[in-house]
């Protein structure tokens, strides 16, 4: 079933995506750019499709979260670093795909002190789930 969905409704849970700034810029900027909840994927039941752009400025730091599902991201400008639980941290750089596990604390910046980090995030969830569950500390 294809069903468009007004901003407002498309942002909410997207409040993750707030970071703390370095450079005292701001946020990261998530504009969604497509929510759809469908039928027919892996697992059964409706799931919901969403793509987001994301920007961090250079600087900026996303708080440490989870995911409950896998995130992909397509950096399109410059390079996001991810700091992953566990692992030393990747640089995907513009023209890069990276997918984000589930369940595994994560933080990620823009170290860069010029160019801002712009990426298309897509994943597939539940139908109204949060973009990201925050990790105290």
């Amino acid at each position: 079933m294809h069903e468009t969905t007004d901003v407002k409704t498309m942002t909410a849970g997207l409040e993750v995506g707030i970071t703390r700034s370095a450079l005292n810029q701001g946020m990261a900027k998530l504009l969604p750019l497509h929510r759809e909840v469908v039928d027919g994927l892996p697992g059964g039941g409706s799931q919901e499709v969403r793509v987001l752009f994301a920007t961090l400025l250079p600087g900026d730091v996303t708080p440490h979260h989870t995911h409950r599902f896998p995130v992909t991201v397509y950096v399109t400008e410059g390079v996001f670093t991810l700091e992953l639980e566990g692992r030393e941290p990747v640089h995907i750089k513009a023209g890069d795909v990276f997918v984000e596990p589930p369940h595994v604390s994560m933080t990620g910046r823009n170290l860069q002190p010029v160019t801002p980090a712009r990426m298309v995030l897509f994943y597939v969830c539940k139908p109204d789930s949060p973009f990201a569950d925050p990790v105290g500390g």
